[in-house]
């Protein structure tokens, strides 16, 4: 296997006393965070190939020990430098107006660790920095995804295998496209494929490639999922649906590095980094007999969790109103936001479909939304499951009263003043059973 760069390591030399989530905030952008006291810093020892930045912090008040920093930054002139001040502001110091003036930036308590974060990445990257789908595609600030975020950025320069985990609908293809964009491997090709909907029969084919002649339809030769991402990456998305012959293939790739393709027995040597995705318990599957055990040992080496949307608190609504500001710079709508009760109802929903479902029921809503402000009726939140003993009843009278509405619709031409006065009910009400049954009355007309 070709040697690959390795990527310089980011280090906050931070002389002072960082707290918890500054340094979970730092981790989770990159950073690992050297905790210094002034005093200490003539003995710190730093690699020329990393890239450090200094953070002074001076919240807790002026250090009279000033002269070791003086010192280190005449030795390490190339080491940027940040600084925190306390809100009240500082006695007046020479020593400390010097260390000040030697900044690039300053940021008053409590820190904007966003601004702070954004600025160590500029820093860090200068005109040069990568572009591509990182960790920032996992949109939110809660401690769970912060984790994730710490987790990707250390697994993403190490050549080993990494299994993803989580629930349907979490962003298991967008943490490993963030794995892929911060590993050396970026500049060469992404590869994935949904294991689970490739026919039984072409499994084989589309991993490995095949010969001509090799089946019949097989009219040329065709190269494989692994042989076209050579030099790159492989996500294997629902791992667990892999018939057991191509696991046995599967384990040659990750064993020997080689690959068979269909209707050859030569083996051809490729260059890959494999990563697995899974919403179904791997360690079940192995004691069940479907999924090889020997197979699961060589996939397991890394493991990434993703955290289900209901444990991620705020990052729920965060998340609404990111999707929502992006479906109306493609499309015309009249929804601007969120009302009081449909925050409400995002917050206390379960979300099973995680995510991908949250995004679902906010792009229908800004479709369906009668005015500027989406309605938890609008998601489909409005009203809490019924028992499944009442369900029954209650879909009944859905039908039957969505039924009455159209026909009361169709009978007065689509006119809301004569409908309301047949069903002797409000212009307001009907646009409300509109929207409650998804009729869109323009098109209906």
């Amino acid at each position: 296997m070709a040697a690959v760069p390795e990527f310089p390591a980011r280090c906050v030399i931070w002389f002072g006393r960082p707290l918890a989530n500054e340094r979970a905030a730092l981790a989770a952008a990159g950073w690992q965070v050297r905790g210094v006291a002034p005093e200490q810093c003539a003995s710190i020892g730093m690699r020329g190939s990393d890239q450090i930045v200094g953070l002074l912090d001076l919240r807790d008040g002026v250090s009279a020990q000033l002269a070791p920093l003086q010192q280190l930054l005449v030795e390490h002139r190339h080491m940027s430098l940040l600084a925190i001040v306390p809100s009240t502001g500082l006695p007046p110091s020479p020593a400390v107006d010097a260390l000040l003036e030697a900044c690039v930036a300053t940021y008053r308590a409590p820190v904007d660790m966003p601004h702070l974060v954004l600025r160590l990445q500029e820093l860090a990257d200068g005109d040069g920095a990568r572009s591509g789908p990182g960790p920032q595609a996992l949109i939110g600030d809660s401690a769970v995804l912060q984790v994730t975020r710490a987790a990707l950025r250390k697994f993403a320069p190490v050549e080993l295998p990494v299994l993803i985990t989580g629930e349907t609908g979490t962003g298991k293809e967008l943490a490993a496209q963030a794995l892929h964009a911060l590993s050396p491997r970026h500049a060469h090709p992404f590869m994935a494929v949904n294991c689970g909907a490739i026919p039984a029969a072409l499994v084989q084919s589309e991993l490995f490639g095949h010969e001509r002649g090799a089946f019949t339809g097989a009219a040329a030769r065709r190269l494989g999922l692994f042989e076209t991402a050579n030099g790159g990456t492989v996500l294997l998305d629902e791992i667990g649906d892999l018939p057991l012959d191509a696991q046995t293939s599967l384990l040659r790739v990750l064993q020997e590095g080689t690959v068979e393709r269909v209707g050859s027995n030569r083996p051809l040597a490729v260059d890959v980094r494999v990563l697995a995705a899974t919403h179904v318990d791997l360690e079940t599957a192995v004691e069940q007999g479907r999924f090889r055990r020997d197979l699961f040992y060589r996939l397991n080496v890394l493991r990434l969790p993703l955290p289900p949307l209901r444990e991620r608190g705020s990052d729920i609504v965060l998340l609404a109103r990111h999707f929502l500001d992006s479906f109306r710079h493609r499309h015309a709508t009249r929804a601007r936001g969120f009302s009081a009760d449909a925050l409400r109802a995002l917050e206390r929903f379960h979300w099973p479909g995680n995510v991908r479902e949250l995004l679902n029921r906010v792009q229908r809503a800004a479709i369906v939304a009668e005015t500027e402000l989406i309605s938890a009726t609008d998601l489909e939140l409005g009203q809490p499951l019924l028992p499944t003993a009442h369900r029954g009843l209650h879909d009944a009278r859905q039908v039957a009263e969505r039924e009455t509405l159209l026909h009361a619709l169709r009978q007065s031409d689509f006119n809301i003043s004569a409908c309301a006065r047949t069903m002797q009910v409000s212009r307001v009400t009907i646009y409300r059973l509109c929207r409650k049954h998804q009729l869109a009355l323009p098109e209906l007309r």
